[in-house]
């Protein structure tokens, strides 16, 4: 079993799908990056919110989403900045209630929220995000 938080051992994405133990996290993985053509970037973050090994998206330059392993499920960090959130905003009374909720329970800090959205299966939330995440790339 890895340790995420042992800054020494950069665990591999299978190990991380180890440790999620959840295939929605490799599908996750895969649709982003067959999507987006970008690869994911394995990375620790010494950051007193959430400190860790986590999985990076980025594609040219802006990073898409931050995911971090949890058993059984992950969340994934997806920033709304102020080029997004017109965007955002258009599409949140079509996304799922839950989708809302984190929306507007997210604080807003410089022009940006940085929305925490636990995935455990490919539901309403899955696809919500899927749309975040290519707004993201689109602005």
């Amino acid at each position: 079993m890895i340790d995420l938080q042992d800054k020494s051992t950069c665990p591999a994405l299978e190990e991380l799908g180890d440790y999620i133990k959840n295939p929605v996290f490799a599908e996750f993985c895969a649709e982003i990056r067959n999507t987006y053509k970008c690869n994911e970037k394995i990375e620790f973050s010494s950051c007193s919110w959430e400190r860790g090994w986590n999985v990076k998206f980025k594609k040219a330059g802006k990073t898409l989403c931050t995911i971090y392993p949890r058993e059984f499920y992950f969340t994934v960090m997806v920033v709304v900045g102020r080029k997004e959130k017109e965007y955002v905003e258009a599409i949140l009374p079509e996304c799922s209630l839950e989708l809302q909720e984190i929306y507007h329970r997210t604080k807003e800090g410089n022009g940006q929220k940085w929305l925490m959205i636990d995935i455990e299966d490919q539901g309403s939330l899955y696809s919500d995000l899927l749309r975040f995440i290519q707004i993201r790339r689109n602005c």
